[in-house]
């Protein structure tokens, strides 16, 4: 008898043992599989049966049309009053430099707009590194051609403004303008192009999980790594809206007020909202962190390794995170600083909440 039990706990243990390294298996995994100029092709495995086509193209649709980005929306050239002229020992006319202004790419630190200034003299061809460098702007494109002066005495003077937007907004959608300002089509997304192919994979003894292989090309100004990351967040926030709508009609039988609903979109408001100090705000801007969420989920050594972003730095963030309601009020100074290594910032506002919750349950029980 002790041996058919010694038997059948052998039993268990193994079949546990398999349930859980089913469990490890399908748990998806994201791999970066190949990297390139403005390159990148990712895998990610496994996933449930059918479910590779439905992220592939939610992924992709978000990609190409829904991140923010950068354009030249509006130039103002001297002595053009208008685009269907020509400038005197200018090769190009004004039509041809604003297509060839629409193809630079710029990305941009400020939510404002942002007002470049080019002055060239002849005879050369004038590009985007002819542009004067602006702190909040950066010119990914600088060998793109913009006009030819053809001799000594041909001068090109203009002014371009820079803006953030999301997808395409072509000129005679802008409503402004005033005379000499002219219109650009302005080309605001990031990703240029996104190809996705959903292969068949292995997971234990069956064969029909999904391998979702997602390649994106972007234009430079950001990490195709970084966008697929910013898509998927997007729709992850989509999503909590629609759970959290229907958790707020169930929970306890009481509708609960619309705010509730729209907390999940807190993480997607701007750092700008914080009222950081400019060196810090810039810092994380150049970092491409740019929404609370991007910081609530980044460890300390993340932002440390920022540069100009040192202690000094951290604990204005930590202030004004918890002045803001971003992390508890009640938390230590210095807590972000004394977190372990590896532990993203938001952790301490779960972690604040559990312990609270757990101190509760414990007042009830001596209760």
């Amino acid at each position: 008898m002790p041996q058919f039990l010694n038997y059948l706990i052998f039993l268990r243990v193994q079949a546990q043992r398999r349930l859980d390294s089913v469990i490890e298996l399908t748990t998806p995994k994201v791999e970066c599989i190949g990297i390139a100029d403005n390159y990148g092709r990712f895998s990610i495995s496994p996933l449930a049966p059918g479910y590779g086509l439905t992220i592939g193209n939610a992924l992709r649709r978000v990609l190409l049309s829904s991140l923010e980005g950068a354009a030249i929306t509006s130039v103002q050239i001297e002595g053009a009053r208008h685009e269907f002229m020509a400038l005197p020992g200018v090769k190009e006319d004004v039509t041809d430099i604003i297509l060839n202004i629409k193809r630079i790419r710029v990305r941009s630190y400020s939510d404002r707009p942002v007002t470049l200034r080019l002055e060239a003299t002849g005879p050369k061809v004038v590009t985007a590194a002819d542009i004067r460098p602006h702190a909040d702007v950066d010119i990914v494109s600088l060998d793109q051609p913009i006009a030819t002066l053809d001799s000594e005495d041909a001068t090109l003077s203009m002014q371009l403004t820079v803006q953030k937007g999301r997808g395409y907004v072509p000129a005679e959608s802008q409503d402004f303008f005033e005379i000499g300002r002219i219109p650009v089509d302005a080309i605001y997304s990031p990703v240029t192009k996104v190809n996705y192919v959903v292969e068949r994979t292995r997971v234990g003894q069956r064969t029909d999980y999904d391998n979702l292989i997602i390649e994106i090309w972007t234009d430079g100004t950001i990490a195709p790594g970084e966008a697929l990351s910013q898509a998927a967040s997007i729709l992850v926030g989509q999503f909590q809206i629609i759970a959290a709508y229907a958790n707020a009609e169930t929970s306890f039988g009481i509708e609960l007020p619309t705010e509730t609903m729209s907390v999940p979109e807190v993480d997607n408001r701007s750092i700008d909202e914080l009222g950081l100090s400019a060196r810090t705000l810039n810092s994380l801007k150049r970092a491409h962190i740019t929404t609370v969420g991007q910081v609530l989920s980044k460890t300390k050594d993340d932002l440390l390794s920022i540069r100009n972003f040192g202690d000094k730095s951290l604990h204005e963030l930590e202030a004004k995170l918890k002045e803001f309601g971003y992390l508890p009020s009640d938390l230590p100074e210095g807590a972000i600083e004394n977190a372990p290594d590896d532990q993203p910032i938001g952790v301490l506002a779960r972690s604040s909440s559990d312990a609270v919750s757990v101190s509760t349950s414990n007042m009830e029980g001596e209760s």
